[in-house]
C-alpha cells in the first residue's frame, strides 16, 4: 500500500484522484486546500489529515517522513499556475508527483523540472487520460497502420459553457490558468499530437476570454479547432436535451464518437503510474508549446483555413 497526499482536494477534478487512489487500493495520509468545503473526503478517506495552510501541510509531510512514514506520491490538483511549485515540493519531499493538465504553463518550466526530476531520482507523472480512451487508442492504431503519406482532415469543436463565476475565479485570469486554450484545450491538443505527430504550423484566428479558434497543421493532420465557454455556441438540438456541453471531433468528415468512457480513465492512469508505466514529463512539452503559442498569438481573423464557428463569432462582433 502506497501513501498519497493531495494538493487541491477541494477542486473539481480532485474527486477523480480520490477515487483513483481508493480504487487502486492505496491510502491518503494528508490533503490540502485553501477552501474547507471538502466534505467529499469523507466518501473516500475520512481519516486523512486536512490542512488549509500550505506551511502546516509542508510541516506535516516532513514530520511523517522523519517518523518513518514516507509519502510516496503527491497528487496535484491545484490551480494551473501553482503546478510547477507543487511539483517541486513533491520532489523535495522525496515523493513522486502526479499532476493534472496542464503540467505547467510555459515550455521552459518543463525544462527546469526535467533537471530537478533527474536530481531527485523521483518521477513527474502526467495525467493524459485521453491517451487511455479506447476510441483514441484505436484511432492511433488506425493512423499508424494506414497510408504513411495520407494527411487527415480534422475538425475539433469543444464547447463547455460556464457561468459568471468562471471569470471571477483563477480560471478567468490568463496569468493563472493560461487562458481558454490551456485550461480546456490542452488535453485535446496533446491527444491530437500524440496521434498525428508534431506541430508544423500553428495559426490563431480568434482569441478572446471565453472562446478561441485556429488552425493547427501536424505531421499527419490539418486541424480546424474551436473552443468556447459560451452557452450560446451550443447547437440548438443539443440545447434541447438540456446539455451545457458539446464535444465533436470529425476525421475526414466522419464523427469520432468518444463522448462516453471517461469515468474510469483517472483510475487507469493511476494503475499505469503505479506499475511504473507513466507518461513522462517531456511528453507534455509539445502540447505546452502549442498552447503557449496560441496564448501569445495575434489573431489573424477570417483568413486561410478557419473553423466554421469562427466565422459566425467574428461576423457577430
Amino acid at each position: 500500500m502506497k501513501n498519497f497526499a493531495i494538493i487541491g482536494v477541494g477542486g473539481h477534478i480532485a474527486i477523480r484522484h480520490l477515487r483513483a487512489i481508493k480504487e487502486t487500493g492505496h491510502t491518503l495520509v494528508a490533503s490540502l486546500d485553501i477552501s474547507d468545503s471538502v466534505g467529499i473526503i469523507d466518501s473516500f478517506f475520512p481519516e486523512s489529515n486536512f490542512f488549509v495552510e500550505f506551511e502546516r501541510f509542508d510541516r506535516h509531510i516532513d514530520k511523517l517522513r522523519r517518523s518513518g512514514t514516507q509519502v510516496d506520491y503527491v497528487s496535484i490538483c491545484s490551480p494551473n499556475y501553482l503546478h510547477d511549485s507543487h511539483i517541486r515540493f513533491a520532489l523535495r519531499s522525496g515523493a513522486n508527483a502526479i499532476c493534472e493538465k496542464p503540467i505547467v504553463l510555459n515550455p521552459w518550466n518543463v525544462d527546469a523540472l526535467n533537471e530537478i526530476e533527474k536530481e531527485s531520482g523521483k518521477c513527474i507523472c502526467n495525467i493524459f487520460q485521453l491517451r487511455l480512451h479506447p476510441v483514441i487508442i484505436e484511432l492511433k492504431k488506425q493512423i499508424e497502420n494506414g497510408p504513411k503519406d495520407k494527411i487527415y482532415t480534422i475538425e475539433l469543436t469543444y464547447i463547455t459553457s460556464r457561468g459568471k463565476w468562471y471569470q471571477i475565479s483563477w480560471k478567468g485570469d490568463v496569468h493563472k490558468s493560461g487562458g481558454i486554450a490551456t485550461n480546456i484545450g490542452v488535453h485535446f491538443f496533446d491527444m491530437l499530437i500524440w496521434v498525428f505527430g508534431g506541430v508544423k504550423q500553428n495559426i490563431v484566428h480568434l482569441l478572446e476570454e471565453n472562446k478561441a479558434s485556429g488552425y493547427l497543421e501536424l505531421e499527419r493532420a490539418r486541424i480546424k479547432w474551436y473552443l468556447s465557454l459560451d452557452y450560446n455556441d451550443i447547437p440548438a438540438n443539443v440545447k434541447g436535451t438540456g446539455a451545457r456541453t458539446y464535444r465533436s471531433i470529425t476525421l475526414d468528415e466522419r464523427e469520432i464518437e468518444f463522448s462516453g468512457g471517461f469515468a474510469d480513465l483517472h483510475t487507469e492512469s493511476y494503475k499505469r503510474i503505479l506499475e511504473g508505466n507513466h507518461f513522462s514529463l517531456l511528453e507534455a512539452r509539445p502540447a505546452i508549446e502549442t498552447v503557449y503559442t496560441i496564448r501569445n498569438a495575434t489573431p489573424i481573423g477570417l483568413k486561410g483555413e478557419y473553423h466554421p464557428m469562427c466565422s459566425k463569432t467574428i461576423n457577430n462582433t
